[in-house]
């Protein structure tokens, strides 16, 4: 009886249902043009998964397949305009402990999915790169030299990250891609290896309609998120009990997982732009810093709010978050395809310094602290779609519209320890910017009401030893 319930779930094949293979296939194009007739570009899937891990592919791959099968390699030829997918074959144990994992042997339905023109056994790659396509001169050969996201990580963190393995003398491994392009060098030593990173970056920069769908999807969860964090929070509960939280709220509504570590920070802790910790206990009088957003089919969000702990903010609280708020909505104003980050930055700094005409702050270092602030350039942030900071670049270059950004006004007050800002999600329209995370409570007299109602940690409340 057993077996007979299980051999049907093992023939269900899981592929994305977010985006049509004709827009894959556009993608794919896109690479064609870029390249030319007389190169080819490779592209590899994330290496395979150890121990319990969950796979999840890389965001280059699935952004030009949307499939999830591990050792997945893309090949298109410049010349012929056709596409190759390299697939491992068939491990049936794999399967049965997992379910249906698509590979060498789908070709058929794989080519129905993705519109990719040919599959291959992944054995096959090193005999077509040596063989047919090496015909004097031998073409060029496009594959990404930057480091490959997937998950929560982003570019430059991984440059960071990688940084720090060639500064450790103990260690010194080589990058992924470094190697791969060593391999490339060794076995095929007639391509001329470009980086194919810088084209997929500009692709990738402009979003679909159904990126931008999935970015909302992922911006909206995110926002619930906070607002159920904002209910639970009280004076005496954790930092990582509001991560719990919000982790419920993800995981609710479908998400993976998180796009990146939450940043929860109380009181003096959110001085630290990236604190992860999250173990101290939130104390009445103090803020509470929340950035969080979750992993949802491949894309993200990033979003960020701030509220008193005791649920009520203080006359000293209210003047640096008004600042905040007027600071984020004067970015948005001047946000409109065609201008540049600069235009945006002068001219919110213009407005307000009209916002600060008769304006008084309750403390000398208050007032330093948002002067300093019209000068900052920080406000107008990064990218987000794949990865939290996304690739491509919105600052020093013309807005267009389908670009998605943070908008991130921020002070810093050292005396204190303090540190204020507020996030939110823009997407340029044809006519301006939509803010993705508008919804998201920021006033801070619908803060106080949100607060007033009870949350999860307060439904649910932690076992008596975290008491």
């Amino acid at each position: 009886m057993l077996a007979a319930i299980c051999v049907p779930a093992q023939e269900k094949h899981y592929y994305q249902t977010d985006f049509s293979k004709e827009e894959f296939q556009n993608r794919r194009a896109r690479i064609f043009d870029k390249i030319g007739n007389k190169a080819i570009a490779l592209v590899q899937g994330a290496r395979d998964v150890s121990g319990f891990s969950v796979f999840r592919q890389s965001n280059e791959f699935y952004y030009l397949t949307g499939l999830e099968t591990p050792r997945a390699y893309l090949l298109l030829d410049g010349r012929s305009k056709r596409t190759t997918l390299y697939l491992p074959h068939r491990d049936e144990g794999r399967e049965r402990s997992e379910g249906k994992i698509l590979s060498a042997e789908d070709a058929d339905l794989i080519i129905k999915l993705t519109g990719i023109d040919r599959v291959r056994p992944l054995d096959f790659l090193s005999l077509d790169l040596v063989g047919p396509q090496i015909r004097p001169p031998a073409p060029f050969i496009f594959t990404p030299l930057s480091p490959a996201e997937t998950g929560t990580d982003s570019r430059d963190e991984l440059l960071r990250g990688q940084a720090r393995v060639n500064a450790d003398p103990w260690d010194g491994r080589a990058s992924r891609e470094a190697y791969f392009r060593k391999l490339l060098n060794l076995r095929a030593p007639q391509f001329e290896v470009r980086d194919l990173s810088p084209i997929l970056d500009s692709m990738r920069l402009i979003k679909s309609e159904k990126e931008i769908e999935l970015i909302r999807k992922a911006t909206r969860i995110a926002g619930l998120a906070i607002i159920e964090a904002m209910r639970s929070t009280k004076p005496g509960v954790y930092e990582f009990q509001l991560d719990a939280a919000a982790k419920y709220i993800f995981f609710l509504n479908g998400a993976r997982g998180e796009g990146y570590a939450s940043i929860i920070g109380g009181g003096t802790n959110a001085f630290m732009g990236h604190y992860f910790r999250k173990t101290d206990k939130l104390k009445d009088g103090d803020l509470v810093l929340m950035d969080y957003a979750p992993d949802y089919r491949y894309y993200t969000s990033d979003v960020t709010r701030m509220w008193p702990v005791n649920g009520q903010f203080t006359e000293a609280q209210r003047e640096l978050l008004g600042f905040i708020n007027a600071y984020r909505d004067a970015l948005f104003r001047h946000i409109s395809p065609g201008v540049t980050a600069d235009y945006v930055l002068d001219r919110a700094a213009l407005d307000m310094e009209k916002y600060l005409v008769g304006k008084t702050f309750s403390k000398p270092a208050y007032l330093k602290a948002v002067r300093a602030g019209l000068k900052f350039r920080g406000h107008f942030q990064h990218s987000v779609g794949m990865a939290v900071h996304d690739v491509g670049t919105v600052r020093g270059v013309k807005l267009e519209p389908g670009m998605v950004f943070t908008i991130d006004p921020m002070i810093w007050i050292p005396e204190e320890k303090l540190y204020v800002r507020i996030e939110d999600m823009a997407v340029v329209t044809e006519t301006g910017a939509e803010n993705l995370s508008a919804f998201v409570p920021s006033d801070l007299d619908e803060i106080e009401r949100t607060m007033k109602q009870d949350g999860l940690v307060q439904f649910r409340p932690p076992a008596s030893f975290q008491r």
